[in-house]
C-alpha cells in the first residue's frame, strides 16, 4: 500500500460528511437566488402588464383626441353656416304666427316650425360649444354652491319623476380652483343624464335616486354623480364620450362629450362606469 505524502495529513481530506453539509449549504443558497428570482420576474412581469395597459389607454385617449379635433373642425364650419339661416326663419315664423293667429290649424303648424328651429338652434349652440377654445376663469369655487344651483336647474326634470337627490356632506367642505360657470355645466349636465334615465327606466324597488359625492386627498378633488338606474350598456362605454353618439332616442349626443372636453381643459379626466349596485357613475378627477 503506497503511504501518504508526508505533506497531506488525514485531517486535510475533506470528509463526506463535510461534503454532504456543504452540498446543503449550496442547494439552499441556490433554492434562495432562484426564489428572489422568480418573485423579481413576477414583479417586473405585473409591471410590465400595468404599463402595457397604461399605454393601451394612453392611445386610445389620443386617438379620441383626434377624432374630436377633426369633427370639431368640421362641425363648427357647418354650425356657422347654418345658424343664420336658422334666424331667418324664426323671424319669418313669428311674423307668421301673428297673421294666422284667428286660424287654428295654421297656427298650430307655425308653432311647429317654431319649435322646430328651436332644436336646431340649440344644436347649433351646442355644437359650437364644443368646439370652441375652452378659455378658463378660475377661482376659488365651493363645490357644494355649484351643485345647489345645478340642482335648482335640473328640477323641472327631478319634481315630476318624483326623483331624489342625495348630497354627501362631506362634498360641502370642499373649495376647488375651478371656472365654476363651466363646471356647473358640467354637474347640471350629468344631473340631467342621470335624471332622464332615471325617468325613462325607473328603478322596480327602490325611489328613483341621484347620488352626488366628492372627496378632497392633497391637491386632488374627486366629484361622483351617480344613479340607481339602468346604467351605461357594456358596449357603449368606450364611445360614450364620443361626439354625435347616445343611446336616447332625442338629445344631440353632445352633452357628455361637452363635459368630456371642460374637464379635460381643467387638467382632470372623467371616466364614465356602472355602480355594483346597479345604475350609472360617472368621475371626474380634478
Amino acid at each position: 500500500m503506497t503511504a501518504l505524502p508526508s505533506q497531506l495529513s488525514a485531517k486535510h481530506l475533506p470528509t463526506s460528511a463535510l461534503n454532504l453539509h456543504d452540498l446543503h449549504e449550496v442547494l439552499q443558497m441556490y433554492n434562495e437566488v432562484t426564489g428572489r428570482l422568480e418573485l423579481s420576474h413576477e414583479k417586473l412581469q405585473g409591471e410590465v402588464t400595468r404599463l402595457r395597459e397604461q399605454l393601451e389607454q394612453k392611445n386610445r385617449e389620443l386617438e379620441l383626441k383626434k377624432r374630436l379635433a377633426a369633427l370639431g373642425e368640421m362641425a363648427a364650419g357647418i354650425a356657422h353656416e347654418i345658424r343664420n339661416p336658422l334666424g331667418g326663419i324664426q323671424l319669418y315664423a313669428s311674423n307668421l304666427a301673428a297673421d294666422v293667429a284667428d286660424r287654428p290649424a295654421a297656427a298650430d303648424l307655425v308653432r311647429k316650425i317654431s319649435a322646430g328651429v328651436r332644436s336646431l338652434n340649440a344644436l347649433v349652440s351646442d355644437i359650437l360649444a364644443f368646439t370652441h377654445n375652452t378659455n378658463l376663469r378660475k377661482s376659488p369655487e365651493e363645490l357644494g354652491t355649484l351643485v345647489d344651483v345645478a340642482l335648482e336647474l335640473a328640477q323641472p326634470e327631478l319634481s315630476p319623476h318624483g326623483i331624489t337627490v342625495q348630497v354627501n356632506p362631506e362634498l360641502r367642505q370642499i373649495t376647488a380652483v375651478v371656472d365654476g360657470k363651466l363646471l356647473g355645466r358640467v354637474l347640471l349636465n350629468l344631473i340631467l343624464n342621470s335624471a332622464q334615465a332615471l325617468a325613462e327606466h325607473p328603478p322596480r324597488s327602490a325611489a328613483p335616486t341621484i347620488f352626488i359625492s366628492g372627496r378632497q386627498q392633497q391637491d386632488k378633488v374627486t366629484l361622483e354623480i351617480a344613479d340607481n338606474g339602468p346604467g351605461i350598456p357594456p358596449a357603449a362605454l368606450d364611445s360614450i364620450f364620443n361626439p354625435f353618439y347616445t343611446t336616447k332616442d332625442k338629445g344631440t349626443g353632445l352633452g357628455l362629450a361637452i363635459v368630456h372636453r371642460i374637464i379635460e381643459a381643467h387638467g382632470g379626466e372623467i371616466l364614465a362606469g356602472n355602480r355594483p349596485e346597479g345604475g350609472a357613475c360617472f368621475r371626474m378627477t380634478l
